[in-house]
């Protein structure tokens, strides 16, 4: 059977990038379809200066919403990362088999990095090597795809490479995996600047919904939307991604495809309203779930703990097996 892993980092509260771009498709679709890990990362919070309390506050939240939003623990295994110390034994020898000059390419350590200097604080060696521990998160459990958005592909492109080399010089141990998208909103964009991903971690707010944001807050997003000089309503991303990003959500909450919608609006307001009430209903069901979940603790402690239970015992032996390749002494 095809197996699934795939995170979500809690350096922020979950948006509707994050729902429309994998959630929704990992609930939906990935956890009926093949033998499926999800996994909180809380261990990649850590990368650049944190607030524990807020790491540890948005990792619960962070847990409870991919439950909200319909994994199954009967269909998948909903863990935390730091729960199964499998993925941190596992880095070092992704670490030993990656290049300085492989991690220093990684777009992501280049933006991080630049924004931690223009903030005046020290870039963590953790910023830099975390693409070992993501490598390390994929191929502990011999994930045959791995479900991210546009932002992310270079390093599984990167685990791949790893996975490849290790298999070379030490003999088959890891599973090549591959990269899967969905076709529509893969990456949904800032509603105040439709160039840039709606990202769950950006300073400024007003162009992101949270999946938690209330009905009227989500509303008024969507209205205050940016969009385009020209009068009509075309679907282009290059020359009208206000427009476009608009159009794009709107397809995702499932009212068809992007460019046929643009033809039957006239205005953009039109488009705005729809688009909101759309986004609206989607979340409304998530919202409530998770109201639910919050007044059961005890319910998503043993979710995350059987869960872990379960990703240990499938990551063990291909860890050890890695250790032994490589020469390890096995513990006696």
């Amino acid at each position: 059977m095809t197996r699934i892993f795939s995170g979500v980092k809690p350096t922020g509260h979950l948006t509707l990038g994050n729902y429309l771009g994998a959630l929704r498709g990992w609930a939906d679709v990935d956890q009926h379809r093949a033998e499926s890990l999800f996994c909180v990362v809380d261990l990649h919070a850590l990368t650049v200066d944190h607030d524990p309390a807020r790491v540890h506050r948005l990792s619960r939240q962070a847990a409870t919403l991919l439950l909200a939003v319909g994994l199954d623990p009967e269909r998948c295994a909903l863990f935390v990362q730091s729960h199964v110390d499998e993925h941190t034994r596992l880095a070092y020898l992704m670490e030993c088999t990656a290049t300085d000059g492989e991690m220093r390419r990684m777009i992501q350590y280049k933006e991080k990095a630049e924004r931690e200097r223009a903030r005046g604080r020290s870039v963590r060696l953790s910023l830099l090597t975390y693409p070992a521990l993501m490598a390390a998160d994929i191929l502990a459990y011999g994930a045959d795809e791995v479900p991210v958005g546009e932002d992310q592909q270079q390093h599984v492109e990167l685990t791949r490479d790893l996975a490849v080399r290790f298999n070379q010089r030490y003999g088959q141990t890891f599973v090549v995996p591959r990269t899967t998208q969905p076709k529509v909103a893969a990456r949904v964009m800032d509603l105040q600047e439709p160039t840039s991903k709606m990202g769950k971690s950006h300073a400024r707010t007003a162009g992101i919904v949270y999946l938690l944001d209330e009905a009227e807050v989500v509303r008024k997003k969507v209205m205050r939307a940016v969009t385009d000089a020209g009068p009509d309503v075309v679907y282009d991303r290059a020359e009208r991604p206000g427009v476009a990003n608009l159009l794009d959500i709107l397809a995702a909450c499932g009212a068809g495809d992007p460019a046929e919608l643009a033809g039957g609006y006239d205005s953009y307001g039109a488009l705005k309203k729809d688009t909101a009430e759309a986004v609206v209903e989607l979340l409304r069901p998530v919202r409530e779930r998770h109201a639910e979940l919050v007044t059961d603790p005890g319910y998503v402690d043993s979710v995350l703990r059987a869960g872990a239970e379960r990703a240990r015992a499938m990551a063990r032996p291909r860890v050890d097996a890695a250790y032994r390749a490589v020469g390890l002494m096995p513990a006696v």
